[in-house]
C-alpha cells in the first residue's frame, strides 16, 4: 500500500487541498456571514488528527479515513459557533411537513408553485425561504458519530475497513436507514435526484452542478435544500420514531 512509507507530515502536506475542498463544499450550504477560513482551520486540525491516528496496516485508504475526521472537525466548529438559529430550524421543520403533506395529498412530489401556495408565499419568497434553510443536513452526523463511539470495540478504522468484511451500516445497526435513503432518493423528482447525485456521489460543487444543469449556483442550492427536506420527510415517514435521533 502506498501509504506504508509515508510519514504523518507527508500525509498532511499531500492532503491539505482536500481540507480546502471540503470546506468550500460545506461553506456553500451555509450563510454568507460565516467565514470559510474557520472551517479550513478546523479541518486542518482534523487532518492532523487523522494522520496521527492512521494505521497503514489496515486495508483502508488514508483519504477515506481523513475525510471522516476532517468533516467531523468542521462540524464541531460549526456546532461551537451555534450558527443555526432556532427560528431557522423551526422554519425548516415546518417546510418539511408541508412538502410531505402535499406529496401525500397529491400522490406525487409537489411543484415549487404548489409549495409556495400552500405556505401562502409568493414564489420569490418561497425561494428566499429555501435560501434561509440551506444549511440543513439530511442526517445528524454527530448522532451517527456518537453511535459509532458507543459501539464497544468498534473504531473508525473498523467501520471503514476492507470490503470483504461486514457492511458498515450493518455494524452500526443502520442498514434499514441506508435502504430507506436509497429508496427515497430514487423517488425524488428528476431534477432533485440529479442534484443529490452530482453533489454527494460525484463530488461536484454547487457551482459545477449549475454549469452542468444550466442553472445559477443559487438555484442549485435551492433545489438541494428542497431535496433534503423532501428526503427527511420520506425517512421520517418510513422509519418512524426509531430513527428520530438521526433526523433532528
Amino acid at each position: 500500500m502506498k501509504y506504508l512509507s509515508r510519514s504523518p507530515e507527508e500525509l498532511i502536506f499531500e492532503h491539505l487541498p482536500l481540507v480546502k475542498y471540503l470546506a468550500q463544499r460545506l461553506a456553500g450550504r451555509l450563510p454568507p456571514a460565516l467565514d470559510s477560513e474557520d472551517l479550513v482551520s478546523a479541518g486542518i486540525l482534523g487532518l492532523i488528527e487523522a494522520a496521527r491516528r492512521f494505521d497503514p496496516s489496515r486495508k483502508i485508504q488514508f483519504k477515506t479515513f481523513a475525510e471522516f475526521r476532517i468533516r467531523g472537525a468542521m462540524l464541531d466548529e460549526l456546532r461551537q459557533l451555534d450558527w443555526t438559529p432556532r427560528s431557522v430550524k423551526e422554519k425548516a421543520a415546518h417546510l418539511e411537513k408541508v412538502i410531505t403533506r402535499l406529496e401525500q395529498r397529491l400522490g406525487r412530489p409537489p411543484e415549487d408553485e404548489e409549495v409556495a401556495r400552500e405556505l401562502g408565499l409568493s414564489l420569490d419568497d418561497y425561494y428566499r425561504l429555501l435560501d434561509e434553510v440551506r444549511g440543513l443536513s439530511l442526517v445528524d452526523l454527530e448522532a451517527l458519530r456518537k453511535k459509532l463511539e458507543d459501539q464497544e470495540g468498534l473504531d473508525l478504522e473498523d467501520l471503514l475497513a476492507a470490503e470483504d468484511q461486514e457492511d458498515p451500516f450493518e455494524k452500526l445497526g443502520l442498514k434499514e436507514l441506508a435502504e430507506a435513503l436509497a429508496q427515497a432518493i430514487s423517488e425524488l423528482p428528476e431534477r432533485e435526484r440529479l442534484v443529490i447525485t452530482l453533489y454527494y456521489y460525484e463530488g461536484l460543487t454547487m457551482k459545477e452542478i449549475g454549469r452542468v444543469m444550466g442553472y445559477t449556483e443559487s438555484r442549485i442550492s435551492q433545489i438541494h435544500s428542497k431535496a433534503l427536506l423532501h428526503l427527511r420527510g420520506k425517512l421520517r415517514e418510513r422509519l418512524g420514531e426509531s430513527y428520530r435521533e438521526f433526523l433532528s
